[in-house]
C-alpha cells in the first residue's frame, strides 16, 4: 500500500504510539510502580531495563530522523517483554502484541 493516505496513517500511528509508550514507560519506571512490579517476583532491574528501553525507543520514534531506529528498538523491547511475561506464566500480553505490531508496521513502512 502506498500513497498519501498510507503515509498519513503511518505518521498518525507513529505519533500515537510514541506518545502513549512514552507516558506509560515514564509511569512504569517511577518508584510507585515498583510495588506492583514486585508481585511478579522478578528483579527490579528488569522493570528499569524495559522502561528505559521503551523511553529511548519512544523518544527516537518521535524524532523524524530516527523513526526507524526507534521503531526497531520498540519491537525488540516489546518482544522481550512478551517473552518475560510468558515465561512467568502471565498470558495477558494482548496490549504488548498490538504495540509490537504497530512498531513493526512503522519500522517496515517508512522509506
Amino acid at each position: 500500500m502506498s500513497g498519501p493516505g498510507a503515509k498519513t496513517g503511518l505518521c498518525v500511528l507513529q505519533c500515537a504510539l510514541g506518545i502513549v509508550i512514552l507516558i506509560e514507560a515514564v509511569l512504569f519506571v517511577m518508584p510507585g510502580a515498583a510495588h506492583a512490579f514486585a508481585r511478579t517476583h522478578m528483579p527490579g532491574f528488569v522493570r528499569l531495563v524495559l522502561g528505559v528501553g521503551e523511553i529511548a525507543g519512544a523518544v527516537l520514534l518521535l524524532i523524524p530522523a530516527t523513526v526507524v531506529r526507534g521503531a526497531w528498538l520498540l519491537v525488540a523491547v516489546f518482544v522481550m517483554a512478551i517473552l518475560v511475561h510468558l515465561l512467568h506464566g502471565l498470558y495477558n500480553v494482548g496490549n504488548l502484541v498490538v504495540y509490537a505490531a504497530a512498531a513493526f508496521a512503522i519500522a517496515t513502512g517508512r522509506d
